[in-house]
């Protein structure tokens, strides 16, 4: 029975630092969520911004450029997926994995060869693993991510769609990231950043009831969009980054206060177990007295016969 009690013991004082590591986890991790949604709100004004700005300049102009032209027969395209470095994020990672996988099933059924580049180390993992091709990936930044680090995504980017799908190059620029919504909702979403859809951001801009500005091109609407282009891939994979930062926090601390929780769970129960088993060996205890005790009167007893 003492052994019984001592494994109990032993299994609570795991628990008990395994219940100070996720709640010290679930504390970092609620901490840096105001950070991320405060870097979120600040680089969606330049976003949308840019965004009225080319379309503007698409609309403007019967210029054909890569930023706001499709092509009549897109043959191949690329996929940016953005997952998380670490773990003990509940279903981040895998849940935009299975996004990029759902869109990769949909292009590659379009008749479309399908570019891969990723954004952290679960996703690299997840396909190094089954040994699928990959043209690029970044890691090390995910969960506090930089306007630099954006930039080193967006250049191999930015350089597959300028280039023929003859030479290499791809003809659509897809994302797939996780949206913050709130400190509950984190949805996995798919866009594509190119070419851009100026009927869908009209329809946007006419739904908010906004006018989109007039410009004058110089030297001209070409050179404009020349220009525009890296700064704008380069700021919609800025957004999605700490998007996506955000929602890793969020989704560590959803699973971090659940594995809290349930730690404390544990502990109440084996602590009701082994109270039971130090009570059941108190039990025997005072049994083996008392019997001793009627065996010694027994004894003593017969010998005063």
């Amino acid at each position: 029975m003492g052994a019984q009690l001592r494994v109990y013991k032993r299994r609570i004082q795991a628990v008990t630092a395994t219940k100070k590591i996720t709640k010290a986890m679930e504390m970092i991790a609620a901490s840096r969520i105001v950070k991320a949604q405060r870097k979120v709100a600040a680089s969606m004004p330049y976003a949308t911004e840019l965004t009225r700005a080319v379309t503007a300049v698409a609309t403007g102009s019967t210029t054909k450029h890569a930023l706001t032209t499709e092509v009549e027969a897109p043959t191949r395209a690329a996929v940016l997926l953005i997952t998380s470095d670490r773990g003990l994020a509940g279903g981040y990672s895998s849940n935009a994995i299975k996004a990029a996988e759902r869109l990769r099933e949909r292009l590659s059924a379009e008749g479309k060869e399908v570019d891969t580049y990723i954004v952290g180390r679960k996703g690299v993992a997840y396909y190094g693993f089954r040994e699928r091709k990959v043209v690029e990936s970044w890691t090390g930044f995910t969960d506090s991510p930089s306007y630099g680090d954006a930039k080193n995504v967006a250049g191999p980017l930015i350089e597959a769609i300028q280039t023929e799908t003859a030479e290499g190059g791809v003809d659509e620029l897809h994302i797939v990231f996780t949206e913050f919504v709130s400190m509950m909702t984190q949805n996995p979403v798919n866009n594509r950043m190119l070419p851009l859809s100026l009927d869908q951001v009209a329809e946007e801009s006419s739904t908010k009831g906004e006018i989109l500005p007039l410009f004058d091109f110089e030297p001209s609407a070409e050179d404009v969009l020349d220009a525009l282009l890296p700064r704008y891939v380069e700021s919609r994979i800025y957004n999605a980054l700490l998007q996506a930062a955000a929602s890793e926090h969020a989704a560590r601390r959803r699973a971090m206060k659940s594995a809290t929780d349930n730690a404390g769970d544990l502990i109440k129960s084996l602590s009701r177990l082994a109270n039971a088993a130090r009570q059941a060996e108190i039990t025997q205890e005072i049994s083996e007295i008392v019997g001793g005790a009627s065996a010694l009167a027994d004894a003593t007893a017969g010998s005063d016969k």
